[in-house]
This record gives structure tokens, sequence and C-alpha cells, in this order.
């Protein structure tokens, strides 16, 4: 499943799964509160906060490198990115701080800790897998600079393949660092495929965020999408060399994550 639809909201699978687990951490707590001892609830918040601070904290610091060139990007949690065993790691220890004067509400705390981690398990199995979809095998598109592109003539390398559109908010943050890659990175050859938009707004928009991209394919029906089963935008598609896709990112997607999958994508059995 690539991503889950509740009305107009579009989820990624993994944060569909975190939302769920800190509404089950929340909820159990609550109970506690109400049934066991009133200090749960207060708890309960600061050690989600606690958890993704540290977890973020903790994505930053593996990634150090690049969030140094861009220290504002720290900031961007809507682009994902978090280590979870670093978050565990902080708010078990907060958890032991804060309850360390009152030892015999320590072992409640592990309810609502286990009920969030089952229900992101639960959901991420019930939600994991890809569908071995092959490159589209009929139907021609133009290229911004006006070249035929024929999908199948993509099999034989790694390829990255970003569907968005001017109107999409996320899909203008993540372009200018996209496009970057697509100009420096061998690894993989990077794909854009516009969903529903004409020549001249894509050229407006490319000249006034000063971006060059070489590949640039006009898709005005969507077709990409839709042969994907890509519920919204922006979608990053990651096809191995045999034209088959492995992995699909749905929404903003961050520099770390995109060069991570494109590791894999190209790693012996990737």
């Amino acid at each position: 499943m690539n991503a889950v639809a509740i009305g107009p909201f579009i989820f990624a699978p993994d944060r569909f799964a975190a939302i769920l687990a800190i509404a089950a951490f929340m909820g159990l707590s609550e109970i506690l509160a109400r049934k066991v001892d009133s200090s749960f609830s207060t708890w309960a918040w600061r050690a989600t906060l606690v958890f993704i601070l540290g977890a973020r904290a903790g994505h930053v610091l593996q990634h150090a490198e690049t969030f140094l060139q861009e220290p504002m990007r720290i900031l961007y949690f809507w682009q994902g990115g978090f280590l979870i065993p670093a978050g565990v790691a902080l708010t078990l220890l907060y958890t032991l701080a804060s309850h360390r004067r009152q030892l015999r509400l320590l072992p409640w705390t592990a309810l609502p800790a286990l009920a969030a981690a089952y229900v992101a398990v639960f959901v991420l199995q019930l939600t994991a897998g890809t569908p071995a979809t092959p490159l589209p095998e009929s139907g021609t598109y133009l290229t911004l600079a006006g070249d035929t592109f024929n999908p199948v003539d993509m099999k034989g390398k790694p390829v990255v393949i970003n569907l968005w559109a001017t109107w999409c908010p996320p899909c203008r943050r993540e372009m200018p660092m996209m496009a970057e890659l697509a100009a420096t990175s061998d690894n993989a050859d990077l794909v854009f495929v516009n969903q529903g938009e004409g020549q001249e707004v894509i050229k407006q928009y490319l000249a006034s965020e000063n971006l060059q991209i070489e590949r640039m394919v006009l898709d005005p029906v969507g077709a990409f999408g839709q042969h994907y089963g890509a519920v919204g935008l922006p979608a990053t598609l990651f096809i191995d060399s045999d034209g088959t896709l492995q992995s699909l990112h749905m929404g903003e997607i961050s520099r770390e994550v995109l060069q991570s999958k494109i590791a894999d994508l190209v790693a012996p059995g990737g």
C-alpha cells in the first residue's frame, strides 16, 4: 500500500502508523490518569514530546554532515526523518527520572508504551509492501524540450521518478534539492514527470525559481500517477534497473531519505 487516504487527507504508511500509535499512547495514558494516578496525563504529554525531539535529534546527528550545510532543516519535521531507537532511549530516561519518587507507578508506564508499539507495528504490517509495478509499456510522452520520451527506455539503470505539479507546495519545497541531486548524482537517473500541467506553466515556474532540469516529462492526463496508484503529490518512485517499482515515497522527501533510498536501489540485490 502506497498511502492511506481518509477523505481529502493522504498519509504515508509510516506517518499514519505514528499518528495512530501516539493516539493509542495518549488515550491509554488518560485512562491511567483517571483510574490510577492523575500524574499520568502530564507524563504522557511530556513523554510524547521527549520521544519526538529525541528521535529527531538522533536522525540529525546521524546525518550531521548534510544538516550542518542547511541547519534550518533541523526544524523541518514535516519532511520526516526520525531515529526511533534514540526517541525510545530518551523517553525511557525521562520516564525513570520523572517517576524516581513514585516507583510504584513505574510499571504502569509500560502499558501505553506497549500499546503504542503494537499499534505502530500492526499498521506498518497491514500497509507494508509495494506492488512490483513495471514501467508503463504504452504511451509516448513529450519532454519540456519537445523530445519524445518512452518510459520503457529507462530500463538498464536505476531510476527515480518524481511526480509533481507547480500548484503543490511540498513539490515546490523539495524541487530545488531534487534538481541539485539530479545534476550531480551518477548512481541513478532522476526523471521529473509533471502531472497535468502545460509547458508554459512549467517553464514559468522553473524560470522563476532559477531551476534547470534536464529530464522534465509532460504527463497532461496524470497517466503515471494512475499507473502507479499514487493518490497524491508529490510522489517519488524508486525503480530498479529491470524497470520494476521497488518503493514509493508519498509526500515531501528529505535529502537524507532520498539519498538513502537511492543507495538501497543501487546496492547489490536492491
